[in-house]
């Protein structure tokens, strides 16, 4: 299934498809929402959506930062922005995606099959200097019926079980896997068993991610096999995690709760320290200090 579509690409279908539907995810953990630049700039006809409030719920910090929402109000959300049954949904943010992301696998796990990543993000898009509006767009109403289920997800007895059998992998930056800084959640380190893989680590100095043969070979020298398991700080760069296994041809399972729920729960260990932390992340992608950083504090 395809996962990423290009700048020019996404302008072509926009040109000639009236099923189209574009979403900007603009979002940064610690900062106001995207929306005022969004205002300010968007791809025509792009809709914002609001992350903290239309990707996520909101319970007790048991459930972690960024709990799935309750089925009914992101259907609700995802009609708001205009989405009908068989359109097909392309969600973009200015972060290399690792916002976005979570869009896309939230509405492919409802149940659309047609969510692609714009490759390279905002930033592809004004490198091929295609046109930007300004304001707001009001979506016509859709209809569209969501139902969750269709990605493989883990809880926090799942993800311990694959950290002690199988592969884990924590898309946060290494200095947190490690233990060694904790900005957000109540404790530091890692899911016991678990691999540190940078979510920045996946993307090239233009913010497009790696060449499939790419990231196929950086998840092999991380141990991926078949069964895979990812998280991160709040469920929104292990998303980015999943799309990059996607596009390698691995079908990987998502802790929506991640470290977030995990440091919530006074009864689940914690393991500090090196293991296998950063493999293969000497060199990280030079357009990514803002990516790594996010990676940091997602």
């Amino acid at each position: 299934m395809t996962t990423l579509i290009s700048a020019e690409e996404l302008a072509h279908r926009l040109d000639h498809a009236t099923d189209v539907r574009v979403l900007d995810v603009r979002w940064k953990l610690g900062a106001a929402n995207g929306r005022a630049s969004y205002a300010d700039a968007h791809i025509p006809g792009a809709v914002y959506v609001d992350l903290d409030g239309q990707l996520a719920g909101h319970g007790v910090p048991a459930d972690g930062r960024h709990p799935l929402p309750a089925l009914t109000d992101f259907q609700d959300a995802a009609r708001s922005w205009g989405i009908n049954d068989g359109d097909t949904i392309v969600v973009y943010d200015d972060l290399g995606n690792q916002s976005a992301a979570r869009a896309w696998w939230l509405l492919r796990y409802a149940g659309i099959e047609n969510v692609l990543l714009l490759d390279g993000a905002l930033a592809a898009w004004r490198r091929a200097g295609l046109p930007l509006e300004s304001g707001e767009v009001g979506a016509i109403p859709g209809t569209v019926s969501l139902a969750y289920g269709s990605m493989p997800t883990l809880d926090a007895d799942s993800a311990a079980e694959l950290g002690r059998v199988g592969l884990l992998l924590d898309a946060r930056a290494g200095a947190r896997f490690r233990g060694e800084v904790e900005p957000v959640d109540p404790r530091a380190g890692h899911i016991p068993g678990a691999t540190s893989a940078p979510s920045g680590d996946l993307l090239d100095v233009d913010g497009c991610f790696l060449s499939v043969e790419k990231l196929r070979t950086h998840f092999r020298r991380l141990g991926v096999k078949d069964a895979v398991g990812v998280y991160c700080g709040s469920g929104v760069t292990a998303a980015h995690e999943a799309a990059a296994l996607t596009i390698a041809g691995y079908v990987p399972a998502l802790y929506p709760g991640s470290w977030s729920q995990w440091s919530n729960l006074p009864d689940r260990p914690v393991e500090t320290g090196d293991a296998r932390a950063d493999a293969d992340a000497d060199t990280p992608a030079p357009s990514a200090p803002e990516a790594g950083d996010s990676a940091h504090r997602l």
